[in-house]
């Protein structure tokens, strides 16, 4: 096959403008592809050209917006497709040819978008992925609770790596949580292959991508977000970074235990409480410095509205040590009021906040249907609220504790703070902690499961009474209603909360 040999021939010569870094090189059409319109062009392409230059041919076109794929080096009716997109957007014939109009414009039209957006490759200490960043989009925002932030200066793109190892997290388990459709958020693809996964969605005006793999138990990856604004310089970025990501290309720093990996400290819930960092003083009451907050986060978790006046309740391990604490589109609190002993904090808002949800006298019922509402994996799941269901399962805490609940509603890292309600909408606890399910199998042999941890709505009062919040008292006579109709009437009340620049 003469025009093969051609074809074959010249792809020395253009591999290095194809494979990312060199200027166009001029080359002649495969003569047979040319000249015989019936010829398979995919067993042309794949049967007389290298394979770096087919990867590179995918990965250039998915620079220029035309191809979503593997960069697997198959020819195949998709990359073709994408081809012949190309020409046509770029006045070319789109014959699925690759002549030398078609080289040295897909040449040029890559790079130009590819130096647009700065793409560099990193290597993320926190989580030891290697990918690629839009360097001239987005500024480094320091380290989250599962790896790093980086962020536009218009907020308008979120780039975060993720790693869980201590946590006892399975690969399927995170695919399930992530890939569920909810308010605000919708899913276009959700695809597991090759001991990873890929999911892509739009959440709450935003686009959104999430790539993860996984070695045993430990789980690592990315996500991008980005809004309208940025779609034309993120889309193509993010999925070529979704493409040439390396989850395991590096070792997280040593001593790296992650998050959760104490199970107690005192007998109670603060050793497995999500999002622990240095302790602060008990109680503390304090005005954030917006002066030079810390870039990133240290913690997040979950408030929800208490009072007509603009207080939300928390978790104190949420809150506490926190230069600053955002409270989700509402800025930063004003003021904070943490007490550790009853893991417990007030945030004040001074905007207009949601409804006070109203809160139980006493204590729920044992076995009563709750859910359990918040934020959790903030890091891959953006700001989307969450809801899971379980039952209360015990009375009491940890060591007999009667300030804490027991419930086998799922949750996660960023749950915390968040409300536990009933089927009528009334707050019957504050989600505080999960037992850490790694370690409790390492002491025992065995694995705990759907043990889960809330604060009392009777402690959650006596707080607010001791710091003068009017909260309302919720009504006993509610009726209960369906989990979407009892979530509708509380979700415009709860909050992500970010704690900012540790003390």
């Amino acid at each position: 096959m003469n025009g093969g040999n051609n074809m074959r021939g010249v792809t020395t010569a253009v591999l290095a403008g194809l494979l990312l870094c060199a200027a166009p090189v001029a080359v002649s059409a495969p003569a047979a592809a040319a000249s015989d319109a019936s010829q398979d062009l995919a067993a042309l392409y794949n049967q007389n050209t290298d394979l770096a230059f087919r990867t590179g041919l995918q990965h250039r076109l998915t620079w220029t917006g035309d191809y979503a794929g593997p960069f697997d080096g198959r020819i195949g009716p998709q990359t073709l497709r994408a081809v012949r997109d190309f020409q046509a957007r770029n006045g070319l014939a789109a014959d699925g040819i690759m002549d030398d109009a078609f080289l040295k414009l897909v040449i040029s039209k890559s790079d130009a978008a590819r130096d647009a957006v700065g793409f560099t490759q990193v290597t993320d200490e926190a989580t030891g992925v290697r990918l690629g960043l839009p360097g001239a989009l987005v500024a480094p925002m320091g380290e989250t609770e599962v790896g790093s932030l980086w962020r536009s200066d218009d907020g308008g793109i979120e780039i975060e790596t993720v790693r869980f190892s201590k946590e006892g997290y399975t690969l399927d388990g995170v695919f399930g949580v992530l890939s569920q459709t909810g308010p605000g958020k919708t899913v276009s693809q959700a695809e597991q292959a090759n001991g990873g996964f890929t999911i892509r969605g739009h959440e709450d005006g935003r686009e959104f991508l999430i790539r993860f793999s996984g070695r045993g138990a430990d789980l690592r990856g990315f996500s991008v977000a980005w809004n309208a604004d940025h779609a034309d310089a993120i889309a193509p970025y993010a999925e070529v970074a979704a493409q040439s990501v390396e989850p395991f290309a590096g070792e997280p720093r040593s001593g790296d235990v992650g998050p959760m990996a104490r199970l107690f400290e005192s007998g109670r819930a603060e050793g497995v409480a999500f999002g622990e960092g240095e302790r602060a003083p008990a109680t503390k009451e304090a005005t954030p410095s917006l002066a030079s907050p810390a870039p990133g986060f240290d913690s997040s978790g979950t408030g929800f509205v208490v009072s007509k006046d603009g207080w939300l309740l928390t978790n104190a391990h949420v809150a506490k040590a926190c230069k600053t604490v955002l409270v989700g589109e509402l800025g930063p609190a004003s003021k904070v009021v943490v007490d550790e002993n009853q893991d417990l904090a007030l945030l004040k808002v001074d905007a207009k906040v949601g409804k006070p949800l109203p809160i139980v006298a006493g204590k729920p019922r044992l076995g009563e249907d709750i859910l359990a509402l918040g934020f959790p994996l903030r890091s891959i799941l953006a700001d989307s609220l969450n809801v899971t269901r379980g039952n209360v399962s015990s009375l009491m805490g940890l060591m007999n504790d009667a300030n804490y609940l027991q419930i086998s509603a799922p949750v996660q890292p960023g749950n915390s703070g968040g409300p536990l309600v009933d089927l009528a909408g009334r707050v019957v606890g504050v989600v505080t902690a999960k037992l850490n399910a790694v370690a409790v199998a390492d002491l025992t042999g065995d694995i705990p499961q759907s043990i889960n941890f809330a604060i009392r709505p009777d402690a959650a009062a006596r707080f607010l009474h001791a710091h003068h919040v009017a909260f309302e008292t919720a009504d006993a006579s509610l009726a209960l209603e369906s989990v979407p109709d009892a979530t509708a009437k509380v979700q415009d009340s709860i909050y992500p909360v970010l704690c900012l620049g540790s003390n």
